[in-house]
């Protein structure tokens, strides 16, 4: 069973019990504690009583089901019992979970962090069953919360927020906000609301130790998740929530500091037969020079004005192989930076002894030996990290194939199966051996009260960890 939803599920969970008496309180003192929680729930949203108007934002372009011609502004029919209707579908692995299009297909957006026009799709008639009481409960029985410090009475106090961040997600990923499946709404509630409220906790954490006076860097997130996994969907939806909410926030890939087509090639004829530096990926294959030069640079953006284009690359030049884009192309940041979001699928890798790389794939040996300037590139700026645990890296091949398939069923030039058991080929070595420590240890030189690990399912939703 999916342990995202409720689905299935004959046991309630007991949402109101603290941490210190979970298993020692009373019916009756469970119940006066529900009701308090129900109380400040009810008390700090009045939507509960009055008609709910979505929040339109500026930048946003919304637009009806319908054929309207007015596509400036969202209405929803005016209830004095606003309710939600929450679908039981089951389908809806992977990206699966989102609908009207947006999925691996075209993530092109996602992939370049390009915030596009945004859709919301809302129903002409008045929504039905679930209430803000249910949603309430769903969010309480997420996996993350108590990883993250949230109670049960802290999500009743902030329900409000928590409706308006699933608001902004749900048009984001054009999805119908008051009729959203169990797999969107864990997504969203399970998911990307919780991890985003833990980088709000992070950011206020660094932030408390700069005197007023002092310029701020911003505090960097590392994200270590394993290639398919949708850590670049999850940076996307967070990005987007500080953009909305007034924070101004940068995204960068380890992609980003792959070498020219010029170095990669030297890199190759360097180590002739070694599979695993042959194309783009492994430890050796990235500029650090450029990775410092561009982390420092934005470590810097801390005031009005201040100004920088980081790299990108571009993955379809050279038939495929990839070369950098073309500095014209990269996007402009501007400070006052509050957070620079930083993803890879090899971030936070430690070098191993010689001899356990080589019982691995002897080809390791070089890579091991090139990651261990890593850490100065890149670890030692990430102040906060965020680790996305899978059981079995075969996995990624999984995750891959539905990519490329969904790709050439859309029309659009994919890999072929073959091509995509290569690809992942090439990786697997460096899963399987450095996978173990990153996950017993943590990234390299991070600190464990700064560290969030999720691990996460087949279907890339959030589990409770055995």
């Amino acid at each position: 069973m999916n342990q995202c939803s409720l689905q299935g599920s004959t046991t309630k969970p007991d949402f109101f019990n603290s941490e210190a008496n979970t298993h020692s309180l009373s019916y009756t003192q469970r119940e006066k504690k529900k009701k308090k929680s129900d109380r400040n729930m009810a008390s700090s949203l009045n939507v509960l009583s009055q008609p709910c108007q979505p929040t339109i934002l500026p930048s946003f372009t919304c637009s009806s089901s319908s054929s309207s011609s007015n596509t400036n502004s969202i209405t929803v029919p005016s209830s004095n019992n606003f309710k939600f209707h929450f679908s039981s579908s089951k389908s809806g692995s992977g990206s699966s979970w989102l609908q009207h299009g947006f999925n691996s297909v075209n993530t092109a957006g996602i992939n370049e962090y390009r915030r596009g026009p945004l859709h919301s799709v809302f129903p002409t008639k008045p929504a039905q069953v679930s209430s803000v009481q249910d949603l309430f409960e769903f969010i309480c029985s997420g996996p993350l919360l108590e990883k993250i410090g949230v109670t049960a009475e802290m999500v009743a106090e902030s329900i409000d927020k928590w409706l308006l961040y699933g608001r902004l997600l749900s048009q984001l990923f054009q999805l119908n906000e008051l009729y959203l499946t169990v797999p969107q709404k864990a997504r969203i509630y399970h998911y990307y609301i919780p991890v985003f409220l833990w980088c709000e906790d992070q950011i206020k954490q660094h932030r408390s130790t700069f005197k007023n006076e002092e310029d701020i860097p911003p505090l960097v997130v590392g994200f270590s998740a394993p290639q398919g996994c949708g850590k670049t969907t999850l940076v996307f939806a967070l990005d987007f929530l500080f953009q909305k909410t007034g924070r101004k926030s940068a995204t960068i890939s380890i992609d980003d500091f792959y070498l020219t087509a010029e170095g990669q090639a030297k890199l190759r004829e360097a180590n002739p037969g070694n599979a695993l530096l042959e194309f783009r990926g492994n430890a050796g294959s990235h500029d650090l020079p450029l990775s410092v030069e561009t982390l420092t640079a934005l470590s810097k953006l801390t005031r009005e004005g201040m100004k920088m284009k980081p790299p990108r690359y571009d993955k379809s030049a050279f038939s495929g192989r990839g070369d950098r884009a073309d500095p014209s192309t990269w996007p402009e940041v501007e400070g006052p930076l509050t957070v620079v979001l930083f993803e890879g699928w090899m971030l936070g890798f430690k070098p191993l002894p010689k001899e356990i790389v080589k019982a691995v794939d002897p080809q390791l040996e070089t890579v091991n030996k090139n990651l261990e300037g890593y850490y100065d590139a890149w670890d030692k700026f990430i102040k906060s990290w965020i680790v996305i645990k899978i059981k079995d890296p075969s996995c990624v091949y999984q995750w891959r194939l539905q990519a490329e398939i969904a790709m050439r069923e859309a029309g659009k030039p994919g890999m072929s199966d073959d091509e995509v058991r290569d690809f992942v080929s090439r990786y697997l070595p460096a899963y399987n051996a450095y996978l173990p420590t990153l996950y017993l240890e943590g990234p390299n030189g991070s600190d464990p009260k700064r560290l969030l690990t999720i691990e996460i399912d087949e279907g890339r939703n959030p589990i409770l960890a055995a």
